[in-house]
């Protein structure tokens, strides 16, 4: 399939023809590594790597390192159920997206984010472009933004003939996933459009119904995981280029609240979230 011979092309010239390219072009999705942001950074640089240059490697690169993929057992669901191998990706451990850009040779596209993590600072002066959702949609209205959806507007626009039934099956997932802890009237207008319009291009689709019992009916705790590796994957940073504040929100007796005012934790525990901030 297009997507799986995209991404082994990717890891191929990852390895053998960095040196030799003019431009390497990164399409980055956000920590954390979650569904949206892994699907809408890989269609995005499929994407690319059809309407760019050929001297223009496109590669998709998830913002964690390989390790941490374990924690996102939503994420590796959807790909393991599309037969895409974990293997064909590339984590942010794996490539030197600092010494592409001191080489001149780095473009990057942020996804789902408008801001990189502060060790990544200096990669600032090569981000090219921004697809961040949450700056066209009102929180305050409780609707769920989709990186996914802003992904396949700007495709249908400008080559509509790369959206194959597998990428609008990957696609659909990610907004469904997204949208299915709201009720129907929550989704966005731009939301319901594009589930719309994919399910019209190709209506050999399963029916929405069936996506979202898939998803309800499926596990996704992950595994194994210890309080350190819990607290990780959930993981936000601000900073103001001096300041670094990290933000962890768990759940705790049916109600979310930041670490640092929660008491579901133990000391020992507590000693640990002081120790990230």
């Amino acid at each position: 399939m297009l997507i799986e011979k995209f991404l082994q092309l990717c890891k191929t010239f990852r390895y053998f023809n960095c040196k030799r390219l003019g431009r390497v072009h990164v399409v980055l999705g956000n920590k954390p590594c979650d569904l949206d942001s892994l699907i809408s950074a890989l269609t995005y640089a499929y994407f690319l790597d059809k309407v760019s240059p050929p001297d223009v490697l496109c590669l998709p690169v998830l913002n964690i390192p390989r390790r941490e993929f374990s924690y996102y057992p939503e994420t590796r669901f959807i790909l393991e159920e599309l037969n895409i191998p974990e293997s064909f990706h590339i984590f942010q451990d794996e490539i030197n997206l600092h010494q592409l850009n001191d080489e001149g040779k780095l473009s990057l596209t942020l996804v789902n984010s408008n801001m990189l993590a502060s060790d990544d600072k200096s990669l600032e002066s090569a981000v090219v472009k921004v697809i961040n959702p949450d700056e066209r949609c009102d929180v305050n209205l409780g609707l769920q933004a989709s990186s996914s959806s802003l992904v396949v507007k700007e495709i249908l626009q400008e080559a509509p003939e790369l959206i194959t039934q597998q990428l609008a099956h990957l696609l659909r997932g990610s907004i469904l996933f997204q949208c299915m802890s709201v009720e129907p009237e929550r989704i966005t207008e731009q939301q319901e459009e594009i589930l719309s319009i994919l399910e019209e291009k190709f209506p050999e689709l399963p029916p929405r119904e069936d996506i979202i019992s898939v998803f309800q009916q499926t596990p996704f705790k992950a595994q194994g995981l210890n309080i350190e590796e819990v607290m990780l994957k959930d993981l936000k940073e601000l900073s103001d280029g001096e300041i670094k504040v990290a933000v962890i929100t768990m759940l705790c007796s049916n109600t979310s609240r930041t670490l640092s005012g929660s008491q579901c934790l133990t000391e020992a525990h507590k000693r640990t979230v002081v120790g990230l901030f």
